[in-house]
C-alpha cells in the first residue's frame, strides 16, 4: 500500500517552470512519477515538460483532480505556496525549499491545521516509494521496492540508510525525508506512525539529530505503540552545546536534546539505536531474520537462487542470462565487486 505517494497519486509541481522545479520535475517524470502538471502564476495554459501548466493549484485540482503537490518555491513565497495548496484541497503537500523564515512557518502552521492535509518539509528531500512515484530529490536508483520504510531528518543520511537496507538484501516500501527545520510540517513520530500502520512495512529505520524532542516522543510512541522492529540513528554525537550542526533545527539547547540523551530514550523504549550510519542495515537485516551474505557466500549461490537474491536486491535477472553477468552486477550492487 505504502504512505502518503502512490502510482495512483495525481502530483503537480508548484514552481515547475523554475530552475530548480524544472530539473527535479524532469527527474521524476522520467523515474515515472504520475505528475500531471505543474503551477506557475503568470504562465497558465503553456506546456512544460510536456505537461499542462496552471496559474494556480486550484485550477489544477479542478482541471485535473491533483491530490499531491511538490514545492520548488523561493523562501520568500513558500509559505504561501503552501498555503494556496492546502486550501485548494491538496492532501499532501511535499516542500522542498530551504530557507522558509520561522515566522512564515508558524503562520503556515496554523493555517494549515484547519484543512485535511498533511505537509511533508520544508527544507527536505521529499518522499519516495520505490517503483512507484519519487516526489523530491532523491536519487531513484538507489532505492528498491521492499517492505522497510525510512524515516529520517537528514537528507543525506536518508541516502545513507537506503543504501544500507537495499546492500542487505532488502527494500524500501516508503521513504521519509521529514527535513531539518525548527518547525516541520510532520514530526518523527507522525511519520513512525504513518509506517507502523502501513501493512506493507515490516521494520522501520529512524534517523535523528540533535536539537528538539522529536525522536524521543517518537520513541515513547512506539513503545507504547509499535509492533514492528526499528532501528534508530541519532546524528550529531560530537556536536559542541550551542552552536547549529547542518540544520536550523540541530543545536542543542539543553541536556535532554543531545545525541546521547536521545540515543538513552531510544534504547530505553526498545529501539535498536546504531552508533553508526554503517550498522543500519546489518542491524535491520537482523531484526528481520535475515543474514546478509559473504562474496563467497554469494558467489556459491546455484544460479537459480543468484537469480532470485538478483531481482530482490533490485537488479532485472533471468535465468537465461549469464551467470557470470548475474554475479558481476550482484556484487557491484553489493560494493562486492
Amino acid at each position: 500500500m505504502a504512505v502518503l505517494v502512490t502510482k495512483d497519486s495525481k502530483i503537480i509541481v508548484q514552481g515547475i517552470t523554475g530552475k530548480e522545479g524544472s530539473f527535479h520535475a524532469g527527474q521524476m517524470i522520467e523515474y515515472g512519477t504520475p505528475i500531471v502538471g505543474g503551477v506557475t502564476p503568470g504562465k497558465g495554459g503553456q506546456e512544460h515538460l510536456g505537461k499542462p501548466v496552471w496559474n494556480t493549484v486550484d485550477e489544477a485540482v479542478k482541471k485535473a483532480g491533483a491530490d499531491t503537490s511538490i514545492i520548488f518555491v523561493p523562501p520568500p513565497f513558500a509559505g504561501d505556496a503552501i498555503m494556496e495548496a492546502a486550501s485548494a484541497g491538496i492532501k499532501v503537500i511535499i516542500c522542498i525549499t530551504e530557507g522558509i523564515p520561522v515566522q512564515d512557518m508558524v503562520k503556515v502552521k496554523a493555517y494549515i491545521n484547519d484543512f485535511d492535509c498533511t505537509l511533508v518539509g520544508p527544507n527536505c528531500p521529499g518522499v519516495m516509494t520505490p517503483g512507484e512515484a519519487k516526489v523530491g530529490i532523491m536519487p531513484g536508483f538507489i532505492h528498491n521496492p521492499g517492505r522497510i520504510g525510512i524515516v529520517s531528518r537528514s537528507g543525506t543520511l536518508t541516502y545513507e540508510a537506503v543504501d544500507q537496507v537495499t546492500k542487505a538484501g532488502m527494500g524500501q516500501s516508503t521513504c521519509i525525508g521529514i527535513g531539518g527545520d525548527p518547525i516541520p510540517g510532520t514530526t518523527t513520530k507522525e511519520a513512525v506512525e504513518l509506517l507502523m500502520n502501513d501493512p506493507d512495512t515490516d521494520g522501520i529505520v529512524m534517523i535523528g539529530e540533535i536539537g528538539g524532542n522529536m525522536e524521543a516522543d517518537a520513541a515513547r510512541w512506539i513503545k507504547e505503540n509499535g509492533t514492528k522492529p526499528v532501528v534508530g540513528f541519532i546524528a550529531g554525537q560530537t556536536a559542541p552545546k550551542g552552536r547549529t550542526m547542518g540544520h536550523a533545527g540541530a543545536i542543542v539547547g539543553g541536556k535532554d536534546d543531545t545525541a546521547e540523551a536521545k540515543m538513552a530514550i531510544m534504547r530505553e523504549c526498545g529501539i535498536s539505536v546504531v552508533n553508526s550510519p554503517a550498522d543500519i542495515g546489518e542491524t535491520m537485516a537482523k531484526l528481520m531474520g535475515k543474514e546478509i551474505m559473504s562474496k563467497s557466500e554469494i558467489t556459491k549461490m546455484k544460479e537459480v537462487d543468484l537469480v532470485a537474491y538478483a531481482n530482490s536486491i533490485g537488479i532485472s535477472a533471468h535465468v537465461d542470462d549469464l551467470k557470470a553477468d548475474t554475479l558481476k552486477k550482484v556484487l557491484e550492487k553489493l560494493g562486492l565487486s
